[in-house]
């Protein structure tokens, strides 16, 4: 059991250390820990699975990284923008006749000579970059951090001033370590084979991370994220992830690297280090995927009864309304869309999706009418993404990430985002002009986007599709012609937006609503089944110019209506609503 002795969140290298020497001291050869825990997860884990010692790490954020004390327990929330493969590290040494370890450091805690008693492990790399989007009400703000008196600034500041002969170690543990990381390194550069510390990330990281997508805060730091023992089935590239671990961010590191620049031997592509203070790094314990539910700041233990579904919806389908100035019609297709997923996929068809095209917009009336929209999306959902189409755009923006073999980085593109971001796409400004080479290539990006929900990953010598879950909203004057969505519906406003002021706990409420409605199962009993093909038989007898996508789209319709009053099984009232609305669509058009 967890005793006093431990200190998680300040000295969180004192609980390894310490289970390490009394975990060798009962089997004598480190070997035996060789991909192996020796007992620190299950420590940190039970520490952790308590919600208010939890809440005592500090995230790691732009408001709080200023205060965050390096080696201690810190908590990272990121999308993983590109994996860079495995990391080789000198994790366990003698130091006399003693066994020392590095797991879960950059640097060594004391002198190493060369000496076959060396064992040499391995750790991830992934490069993690903040959700791209990621709405402001999310945010999470120092003040429920309670009193980080700690300012690194200052220290380092002071450790700057220092000679070189004065300079000491990063506190590692209760003890102290004499030794500073400039003789250490002189050390370990005997045994440039194996750095001990081979941070490994080249320089391009901190701006390919970040600069090609606009709208990412380019002031949130992106994070190296070290993994220890862990399945790789666990981690993909895009998911969000919540990092539990070691903070790793200090100058006098940084210092030190700009003089020397080891390499790992082990590694395929050497990698160059990064400095610890731009891009932190953190040596993980805990790696937890977060979904939609998790960023929301009351997230209250609910289950989604109708009675209680309804209201909200009632609720919601106002606060819509107003947004778009009294369009009824707009305003429950609005509805639908953001309720939609990806459920299920057959072939190339995403199941489930629900892309919507609202037409009838001009340049002067985006203004009017689509920024409150997009303001009031990005209240509602917490990634948002607005795109502005134009040929000059097209003709030069990176849309799909592309593997730069140079850097052996994955350079990101705009496209790569997280599951469940919502993208609006702006044609108004879309003039007639001549696309070049990559303007075409980005349309057919765009293209497969919208009907396969996949974006084409660049490789150089050969492309993947990574499948998406995007919910996309399209903003044009007519029929896009670029991006062919599930659903047209002409815009019909009839007064000026109107939305009011929005209580907290009213936008609390309908993001609960979102995103907790889009998670529930659905199914259609056999009994509906029989009406629902009987009325799209129906259907396509007297329009033959109906697709088999535009009658899927119909049952998916009906799926959302039902979801949207919090009942998982379609009734012959919602799909006799789903009816209606389409007739009313087909109407308008």
């Amino acid at each position: 059991m967890v005793g006093p002795q431990y200190d998680f969140l300040a000295n969180p290298l004192g609980v390894v250390r310490s289970t390490f020497d009394a975990a060798v001291a009962s089997v004598s050869d480190p070997s035996a820990f060789d991909g192996r825990d020796w007992g620190v997860f299950p420590l940190f884990h039970h520490f952790l699975s308590d919600q208010s010692s939890l809440s005592q790490v500090p995230l790691l954020t732009p408001a709080t990284i200023k205060w965050v004390k390096p080696n201690t327990l810190v908590r990272f929330r990121g999308m993983i923008q590109d994996m860079l493969g495995n990391e080789f590290y000198i994790g366990a040494y003698k130091d006399g006749s003693v066994w020392r370890t590095n797991k879960f450091m950059d640097v060594s805690q004391s002198l190493m000579a060369s000496s076959v008693d060396m064992r040499i492990w391995e750790r991830r790399l992934l490069y993690c970059v903040p959700v791209p989007g990621l709405s402001p009400w999310t945010q999470v703000s120092v003040e429920e951090f309670g009193d980080l008196s700690m300012d690194c600034k200052s220290e380092n500041r002071e450790k700057r001033r220092r000679e070189d002969g004065e300079s000491s170690d990063m506190p590692v543990s209760g003890d102290e370590v004499q030794n500073s990381p400039n003789s250490k390194r002189m050390r370990e550069g005997e045994h440039s084979s194996v750095a001990s510390h081979s941070q490994g990330a080249a320089t391009e990281i901190a701006s390919s991370g970040t600069s090609l997508v606009s709208g990412l805060d380019s002031n949130s730091p992106p994070c190296l994220v070290k993994i220890y023992d862990s399945p790789d089935s666990e981690l993909k590239l895009n998911d969000i992830f919540e990092f539990v671990g070691i903070l790793t961010s200090d100058l006098e590191l940084e210092e030190d690297d700009e003089d020397c620049d080891l390499s790992d031997g082990f590694s395929e592509d050497p990698l160059r280090h990064l400095p610890p203070s731009k891009v932190p790094h953190l040596h993980c314990f805990i790696q937890r995927k977060l979904a939609v539910h998790d960023f929301l700041q009351h997230n209250p233990i609910v289950e989604p009864r109708p009675n209680l579904v309804r209201g909200i919806r009632e609720a919601l389908l106002r606060h819509l309304t107003a947004v778009l100035s009294n369009d009824d019609l707009a305003t429950h297709f609005m509805l639908l869309h953001l309720l939609s997923k990806v459920h299920a996929r057959a072939d190339d068809l995403a199941v489930g999706k629900l892309s919507l095209n609202l037409t009838c917009f001009s340049k002067e009336t985006v203004s009017v009418f689509g920024k409150p929209l997009s303001v009031a999306l990005k209240n509602l959902l917490p990634f948002t993404f607005c795109i502005p189409l134009t040929v000059e755009y097209l003709n030069s923006v990176s849309l799909t990430p592309k593997k730069n073999y140079d850097t052996n980085r994955l350079e990101t593109g705009v496209l790569q985002l997280a599951e469940g971001s919502h993208l609006i796409v702006d044609e108004t400004k879309l003039e007639a002009g001549t696309l070049n080479s990559v303007g075409v290539e980005n349309t057919r990006l765009l293209k497969n986007l919208m009907e396969l929900q996949k974006v084409e990953y660049d490789f150089k010598y050969y492309k993947v599709d990574m499948t998406t879950d995007f919910q996309l909203l399209v903003l044009s004057e007519g029929k896009s012609n670029i991006l062919p969505a599930d659903v047209i519906v002409p815009f019909r406003p009839s007064a000026t937006s109107c939305s009011g002021a929005v209580t907290a706990e009213a936008l609390e409420a309908w993001r609960w609503y979102l995103a907790t409605v889009r998670q529930l199962s659905h199914t259609i009993e056999p009994e509906m089944q029989k009406v629902i093909e009987s009325d799209l038989v129906a259907a396509r007898q007297a329009d033959r110019s109906l697709s088999s996508q535009d009658l899927s789209r119909l049952v998916t319709m009906g799926r959302l209506m039902s979801l949207s009053y919090g009942e998982t099984s379609l009734s012959l009232e919602h799909w006799q609503m789903v009816k209606e609305l389409e007739r009313l669509r087909r109407e308008r058009l």
